[in-house]
Formats: structure tokens, C-alpha cells, sequence
């Protein structure tokens, strides 16, 4: 890893003991549920991302490949063709720390070598059987996500959750990824029904137990119950992670960067210890 991306990296991670971080949204797909297409052109892409690190992102998490349900996979050129423009160009020009939104150990490589300082893994290093040693070669920082193939309503999905982190802590530790980089995060809309959303998030605060940083996607979702359309639910949004943060949670990934960093910026300030 590069001097001054190892930095950025450390600077985040010190960052998590004092939270809140707020992690940017920057999705390059044509049928992401929320933005699909909005910044699939380099220059808006980048423009976006300069804003959101204006208004206070931590870091811009960027996505070549939409994690939508039934969503349609890309191979790992056409995710790559999408995501190496933008990330060449915001290793420059953005001035914030990047994250790579993929499962794919080739695009996770590629990234890191542009300046990543994070792997957003939303298989939690099972999908690629090579996510874990190129994690550890390249010496990010990483962001386990709990996920299924399918829903099944009649799972225990926290016991399930427990089971996926103790694979992927395990498969981390066995590629010798270091503990101080890992975050998890409970993967709210991730293959789970409504029910399962809310035993997921309620569990946050027991995943908390587990020493590591906690990190929520919750921006525009539909567990957050809303009738509005998905640009329309900041308020529910912002509700929603505020509860999270009460649970431990640290991180917050989101769309709308200004807003959520003052509200939780008051939040945490009002805060009584």
C-alpha cells in the first residue's frame, strides 16, 4: 500500500473510536434502486463524489456493480471499465479516503492499487474464494457484510448472522487480515424479509460485543417502511440511523451527506456519556 494511502487508512479507522463516520454513496451502475444512472458519466460521478467529501463524507464508497435485489450481475471488466476512471480521477481530485463497493478479489486489487483504503465486501469475503488474500495483500481496511443467496422467512436470522461473521473472521484471520481493520455490518436489506430487517438492526447492539465497528446502510431502504418514493425518505433515513447510532453503531453509509452529518453531529454532541 502507498505511504499516503496507508495514512488515510489509519486516519479512518483512528476516526472509529470517536464516531460518527459518515461513508458516501457514489453508485456508477445504470439500475442501482435509488440513483441508478445518475452518475454513470465521469465527470458527474466525480462531481458528486467532491461534493459529498465538501459536505463532510469520511469516505466515498463506489460501486460498479448494483447489490439490489434481483439485481443483474456484471462480469468483473464491465464493474472495472465503470469503476477505474473515477476512482483514477478521485485519488487526485476528491481529497477524502475511497472505498470499492465489490465482492470481486480482481476489482478489489485494481482498486486498492488507485489509492482504496476499504474493500466494502457485501459477501463478507464467501463469495470470491480470493477476496481474503488480496484484502491482506493489499493491506486495506475491510467491511464484512452479512448476506444470502435467498430470503427464507423461517430462518433465525440473528443466529445466522452470528454464524456468517464467525466464518468470515475466520477465513480474515486465516489470510492474516488484521482484527483493527475489520468492520461488520448487519446488511439491512440484504436477503431478509421485513421481520428479519428489524431483528437484524435490533441486533446491533449484541454485534457490538464483538469489539468491532459497526457499520449501517440503511439510506432510502425499503425496511425503513416508508410509502414515499425512495429519494423522498430522508426523514425516515436520518430517524432510522440516529436509532442505529443509539445501538453502537459507527459508521453510516448514505446518500444524502449533509444532512446526515449534522444530524448526527448534533446527536453525538448532545449525547449525555
Amino acid at each position: 500500500m502507498h505511504p499516503a494511502a496507508r495514512a488515510q487508512r489509519d486516519t479512518f479507522l483512528r476516526k472509529l473510536a470517536s464516531p460518527p463516520a459518515v461513508m458516501g454513496i457514489l453508485n456508477l451502475t445504470p439500475d442501482s434502486f435509488s440513483d441508478g444512472g445518475r452518475f454513470a458519466d465521469i465527470d458527474a460521478a466525480v462531481a458528486h463524489a467532491t461534493a459529498m467529501a465538501a459536505a463532510g463524507a469520511d469516505v466515498i464508497d463506489v460501486g460498479g456493480e448494483s447489490t439490489r435485489p434481483e439485481a443483474a450481475a456484471v462480469s468483473a471488466a464491465e464493474e472495472f471499465a465503470r469503476s477505474e476512471p473515477v476512482l483514477a480521477r478521485l485519488a487526485s481530485e476528491a481529497g477524502v479516503p475511497i472505498s470499492i463497493d465489490t465482492y470481486k478479489a480482481e476489482i478489489a486489487a485494481r482498486a486498492a492499487q488507485l489509492g482504496a483504503i476499504i474493500v466494502n465486501d457485501v459477501w463478507g469475503l464467501q463469495k470470491d474464494p480470493a477476496m481474503a488474500d488480496t484484502v491482506a495483500a493489499a493491506e486495506t481496511a475491510l467491511v464484512i457484510v452479512h448476506n444470502r443467496a435467498e430470503k427464507d422467512a423461517a430462518l433465525d436470522i440473528v443466529a445466522d448472522m452470528e454464524r456468517f461473521f464467525d466464518r468470515s473472521l475466520a477465513l480474515a484471520a486465516k489470510a492474516g487480515i488484521l482484527r483493527e481493520r475489520i468492520i461488520i455490518d448487519p446488511g439491512i436489506g440484504f436477503a431478509k424479509t421485513s421481520a428479519q430487517n428489524r431483528a437484524a438492526f435490533e441486533h446491533i447492539a449484541k454485534l457490538k460485543q464483538r469489539g468491532l465497528p459497526i457499520l449501517v446502510g440503511l439510506s432510502r431502504k425499503r425496511f425503513l417502511g416508508a410509502d414515499a418514493p425512495a429519494l423522498e425518505t430522508l426523514a425516515g433515513t436520518i430517524v432510522a440511523n440516529l436509532a442505529a447510532a443509539t445501538l453502537g453503531a459507527a459508521i453510516f453509509r448514505v446518500h444524502d451527506v449533509a444532512e446526515h452529518v449534522a444530524a448526527l453531529k448534533i446527536f453525538f454532541d448532545l449525547r449525555i456519556p
